[in-house]
């Protein structure tokens, strides 16, 4: 009987770690952000000012359209431009460009910006300023 206990305790707290709450987060307007995890050559960046983004890729300099909620913590990037320099780690930032419009949520914890589909950590941040 124990074992069973444990196991349904178990899988309750696995099943309320695997969802996570963005509701009533931080506005992002007027703050930057840098990837957290190293890569090759520049750290991309992100910056929010009101209904934009910008920032640089790790090579090349971007921007595009924001919609953010901060009520829901719903989050979409959309109409990503770019400059078109070559640089030695352009599958990196090709990949940054990729994963950043699939984001559709936001959650912002401390100094940290993490960006989401749906349930699945795409991109993680951490406050320039």
């Amino acid at each position: 009987m124990k074992k069973y206990i444990f196991a349904a305790m178990a899988s309750a707290v696995l099943f309320s770690c695997g969802a996570v709450s963005t509701q009533n987060q931080p506005v992002l307007a007027n703050t930057q952000w840098q990837l957290s995890d190293q890569v090759k050559g520049n750290q991309p960046t992100l910056v929010f000012e009101n209904t934009r983004v910008s920032g640089n890729g790790g090579c090349n300099n971007y921007f595009g359209d924001l919609q953010a909620d901060p009520a829901t913590g719903s989050f979409s990037v959309k109409g990503i431009g770019a400059t078109k320099k070559m640089c030695e780690n352009i599958a990196g930032e090709t990949t940054y460009f990729n994963m950043l419009p699939k984001a559709n949520r936001y959650r912002i914890s401390g100094s940290t910006l993490e960006l989401y589909q749906n349930d699945l950590l795409l991109l993680k941040f951490s406050k320039i300023k």
